[in-house]
């Protein structure tokens, strides 16, 4: 396994891509391990790990959430955050932290919702007197909130590689992102209170019931989505297709923002991210392969089964191996590298797949707002024109709220399966 490892270590140093570098680190193994002649297993490979027909809800709910910020839908959910929120002393910090949450229904995705809000947001901030290194960072936290919420890219892709209901995780995910959400504005309101942020401005009547009816029906996106997967009226892949055309007909017929220009860029930023996903799965599988053919997964759970039995510190050592890998690696890749080996120890311990998902997912998205490799960081801060080291000191104390809440999906079962357990019966 070091020809592996190494090799992939030697690929992201020299900035090849996280995809690119997962499928060349297959090869200089088989290579430098003289398995040569299992070279022509990798298309075989590359396309099993595609030829799923459940992935095709990726690119149909990256369709859905590029049609909604086309339309406008972002600005929208901003209003609709604003009025919810209400006149409160640190109110926009709130509605940073509320919109991102409804945002999560859309996006699916911590970079889109980072992008997305952060071009409204983070200028905003700055304009009513916040430091733009602390509106930067609580964007790009508040970004993580999208994966754990419906659609989320991630879950779904889980759901795939483990066999997982789809609508079970979608469901597991609300009660964290929910917890999250409320920790975050807790966090947001005393904080402006110590420092004195201004209160945000008032909203009339009339801004009140036109954001309200105009920002309602975007949120109805995820209850679409779940309701309809969970109560069997179509499946995963039928509730995405419907989701983008849901999307379609909101932002043509109520939002009239649509025109054929925006239609085309929609249909293009989906190709090709969609294209990016499926080659980290394509490559992923490549992994996928040589992990089997050495038996890593069953050594490693064998070797971390050597050194405790006891559920809960396993639970520490599998998040503390998360974490370190949310902090190099990108979450999609991570989660198709690290799946296979910790099924295993999962499997021993008895942790409820479910559960285990929404751990795992929360895991790699913690790692998307923490040096050096936080996308999310990334994005914000060119979006803030801070510095990063500035951002990332800015979101260290949001960063430990995170970890205090997977501690809590980890250790505490309900917090995730309580929901799926209430909507079940």
């Amino acid at each position: 396994m070091i020809p592996y490892l190494g090799g992939f270590a030697a690929f992201l140093l020299i900035g090849v891509p996280v995809a690119l570098a997962l499928g060349l680190a297959s090869l200089v193994y088989l290579f430098l391990t003289g398995h040569t002649h299992l070279l022509i297993a990798f298309p075989q490979r590359m396309i099993a790990g595609v030829d799923q027909f459940v992935l095709l809800t990726i690119p149909f709910f990256l369709l859905a959430g590029n049609f909604m910020n086309a339309g406008g839908i972002t600005e929208e959910i901003v209003k609709l955050a604003q009025t919810l929120v209400g006149r409160v002393r640190g109110g926009l910090a709130a509605v940073t932290v509320v919109a991102s949450m409804m945002f999560s229904g859309v996006s699916g995705a911590a970079t889109a919702e980072a992008s997305a809000l952060g071009s409204v947001l983070i200028p905003a901030m700055r304009r009513d007197g916040y430091d733009p290194r602390y509106a930067a960072a609580l964007v790009a936290t508040s970004s993580i909130l999208g994966p754990l919420v419906p659609p989320s890219l991630a879950l779904i892709l889980y759901g795939v590689m483990t066999g997982t209901s789809i609508g079970d995780l979608f469901v597991a995910g609300i009660g964290p992102a929910a917890i999250l959400c409320l920790a975050l504005i807790v966090y947001v309101l005393v904080k402006a209170h110590r420092e004195d942020h201004p209160v945000a401005p008032q909203i009339s009547k009339d801004e009140r019931r036109r954001s309200l009816i105009r920002g309602a029906p975007a949120l109805l996106l995820p209850v679409i989505i779940v309701g309809g997967i969970r109560s069997g009226i179509f499946t995963p892949t039928e509730a995405a297709a419907i989701a983008a055309l849901y999307a379609l007909l909101l932002s043509v017929f109520l939002y009239r923002t649509m025109g054929l220009r925006s239609l085309w860029k929609s249909l293009f930023e989906t190709a090709t991210l969609s294209a990016g996903i499926m080659l980290i799965v394509a490559m992923a599988s490549m992994t996928a392969f040589v992990l089997g053919f050495e038996n890593i997964p069953r050594q490693i759970a064998e070797s971390l089964l050597s050194l405790t039995t006891e559920p809960a510190l396993l639970l520490l050592l599998i998040n503390g191996l998360l974490l370190m890998l949310g902090l190099f690696l990108e979450p999609l890749a991570a989660l198709i590298l690290v799946i296979p080996i910790l099924k295993e120890v999962v499997t021993t311990i008895g942790l409820d797949p479910v559960q285990f998902g929404v751990m795992v997912v929360l895991n790699l998205m913690v790692g998307m707002i923490t040096p050096p490799v936080g996308l999310c960081l990334f994005i914000v801060s060119a979006i803030g024109r801070v510095p990063l080291e500035g951002v990332s000191r800015a979101a260290l104390p949001m960063i430990v709220i995170c970890v205090a809440v997977l501690i809590l999906v980890a250790f505490v079962p309900e917090v995730t399966l309580y929901l799926p357990s209430v909507i079940a019966e």
